[in-house]
């Protein structure tokens, strides 16, 4: 692997996580569902609908709470590191950067990340604040297809109209169950096979939003 942590990485996310989640479920009413459908151990991507800047922290929080002393790794735009204070902090949470558009760096150390590692990504790649389902990515099926993790589909519900700070604000992430790709990865390594994988990681996480009354559409 490219990234490696230590102990005390692992106890400062874990730390930071819960003090993110006193805020989402105690003083909020953010709820977890599904949890029991993440793998405790090997690859991992979670793939999720992007409709809040909050998601970056409640994600981590929803996961590693039922996975302590784990990381939960995730690309961010590269501005986000510009800034020394914000790259340390962002760094030590598992973060790293990427750049618009094609960034074959980024995506080697996704590659090496999925050997073992738990990964969240918004396939979108774009915020919909007003809660609509944007179309896949077509790397994203790229990246599934060269490592093959268990793919969990996530849905976020709520976040985008949340307020910071704020009190008794209700929102949930629900976990499903890992997607099944074993006909696709029968397929050629092509532009057609990658868009069919992202095309079904987007159809369960809109499944999901269905099952939860919280589906508005597509963007």
């Amino acid at each position: 692997m490219l990234v490696k942590t230590n102990l005390l990485q692992r106890f400062w996310v874990t730390f930071s996580v819960h003090v993110v989640g006193f805020y989402a479920s105690v003083l909020n009413r953010f709820v977890i569902k599904g949890h029991g459908h993440i793998p405790r151990n090997g690859p991992v991507l979670l793939t999720s609908n992007h409709i809040s800047a909050y998601e970056t922290i409640f994600l981590p929080w929803a996961v590693i709470k039922h996975n302590p002393f784990q990381m939960l790794w995730a690309p961010a735009k590269e501005e986000l590191f510009e800034n020394t204070f914000q790259r340390i902090i962002y760094s030590s949470w598992g973060a790293f950067p990427v750049r618009r558009k094609r960034d074959v760096k980024a995506n080697r150390i996704l590659n090496d990340l999925l050997i073992d590692q738990k990964v969240m990504l918004f396939p979108e790649g774009t915020r919909h604040k007003d809660g609509r389902l944007g179309k896949g990515n077509r790397g994203v099926g790229k990246i599934i297809y060269d490592t093959r993790p268990a793919v969990i589909p996530t849905a976020l519900i709520g976040l985008n109209s949340w307020k910071f700070p704020g009190l008794g604000q209700k929102g949930a992430v629900v976990f499903g169950k890992p997607v099944d790709f074993r006909d696709l990865y029968l397929l050629d390594d092509c532009k057609e096979t990658h868009l069919l994988i992202v095309e079904r990681v987007m159809r369960a996480i809109a499944d999901l939003l269905k099952e939860e009354g919280a589906y508005v559409g597509e963007a």
